[in-house]
């Protein structure tokens, strides 16, 4: 289990220190009610990227209890945060918040990596 880290840029071997991953205050929020409405104690929250979607690739946002081998791991707003190998690179620079409109509310995800992004916001293509 590794701390989720920013890609080296430098060409150093050295991650930089600033997670790869942003949860802001208002979405650790929701997701701690979430998890309270659950009874979700001792869970993480597991942010992944998977094929579909109407670009080609989806976030996947589910809780968690364990962790694998090749997680990483961080704590945001008191809000543990698992990113799997495989979904990182995709992940980069992506903050994630909770947004309320006149569409309802939810979970937006502000990924810098995304080329193109669908009208629902949880499906993107890089």
């Amino acid at each position: 289990m590794q701390e989720i880290a920013s890609p080296d840029t430098t060409g150093a071997g050295a991650a930089s220190s600033g997670p790869v991953l942003s949860l802001t205050e208002a979405a650790a929020e929701m997701v701690k009610v979430a998890m309270q409405r659950e009874g979700l104690v001792g869970h993480a929250l597991r942010i992944s990227v998977v094929g579909g979607g109407c670009s080609g690739l989806q976030y996947s946002l589910n809780f968690d209890d364990s962790t694998r081998p090749d997680d990483s791991v961080v704590e945001q707003h008191g809000v543990r945060l698992v990113v799997d190998a495989t979904s990182a690179p995709y992940l980069a620079g992506t903050t994630i918040d909770y947004v309320k409109g006149l569409h309802g509310a939810g979970f937006k995800f502000v990924n810098p990596k995304a080329a193109r992004t669908c009208g629902c916001g949880s499906s993107f293509s890089t």
